[in-house]
């Protein structure tokens, strides 16, 4: 049996959906196991699951333990974090800004744009609410929070994923499936093709995973759960691809120039 470790969001329960429910054949038994990414990033260091997702930058304090599926994973356009304030900022230096979490791609985005900015972390769902009261200055947010800033009467201050692509020309990568390196290379392979048998499962029964994805994302309206899966559910998913491939070497390669992460020769993933 192998934990799968992924997030409650919608983008993650439709993919993996198929592969948790037995609508398609693993090559070993797999078991759900739920978790929001910064949890999931903090015991992918733990080497706690043979199969996770996880941020990006997370994977790079994991490259000796862990290698990446091509396939299950979020990188794209117009899917990048965003720093949002209660009103106009001139600046962001000096400024307290809360994280989602040290090994979140979004916080190592914000260091690469804004260095010398006060980063304090929280729990991603508990950002909005603190802009919004005036604790702090500004708020970095993901996920779902992307559609529904501007009901806490946030607006946006900058999109990291835009600034992204303007520098780099590349999509944005921002979470992996990994599985442990010591597995055998024919295993890996395998749950490589199961993971996107999963996603193309899901894509030609688009009403079957309905309900699961309802039953963790209870907060959203219909609207703004199918609007995230449209999001962050993409052809990168299926495969990253060379351009993704490109783009993740491009983050590596700035976090490393940074000093934010070691440099490593490890291939990134899965043949």
């Amino acid at each position: 049996m192998f934990d799968l470790g992924y997030s409650f969001c919608p983008n993650d329960t439709f993919i993996f959906y198929a592969l948790t429910h037995g609508r398609i054949a693993t090559p070993e038994p797999i078991r759900e196991v739920l978790e929001d990414v910064e949890t999931l990033n903090q015991w992918a260091l733990q080497q706690k699951l043979q199969i996770t997702k996880i941020s990006y930058r997370a994977y790079a304090e994991v490259r000796e333990q862990y290698i990446a599926l091509r396939s299950g994973g979020a990188l794209g356009r117009g899917v990048g974090p965003l720093i949002v304030t209660r009103a106009p900022l001139a600046h962001l230096n000096g400024k307290t800004i809360a994280s989602p979490g040290a090994l979140t791609t979004a916080e190592s985005l914000l260091k690469l744009y804004a260095p010398e900015a006060h980063i304090i972390r929280m729990r991603y769902d508990q950002i909005m609410p603190a802009v919004e009261k005036g604790d702090i200055d500004a708020g970095l947010i993901i996920h779902e929070s992307r559609f529904t800033y501007p009901d806490h009467g946030l607006q946006k201050h900058l999109d990291l994923g835009a600034w992204w692509e303007e520098q780099t020309g590349l999509p944005l990568p921002l979470g992996a499936i990994l599985v442990r390196r010591d597995l055998p290379t024919q295993l890996q392979s395998e749950l490589n093709a199961a993971v996107r048998s999963s996603l193309e499962y899901a894509y030609s029964h688009p009403e079957e995973p309905k309900a699961y994805i309802r039953q963790h994302a209870l907060e959203m309206s219909d609207q703004v759960m199918q609007a995230h899966i449209d999001l962050y559910v993409n052809p990168f998913s299926l495969d990253v691809g060379p351009e993704g491939e490109r783009a993740v070497q491009e983050l590596f390669s700035r976090l490393e120039k940074a000093g934010v992460i070691r440099p490593s020769s490890l291939p990134l993933f899965v043949d």
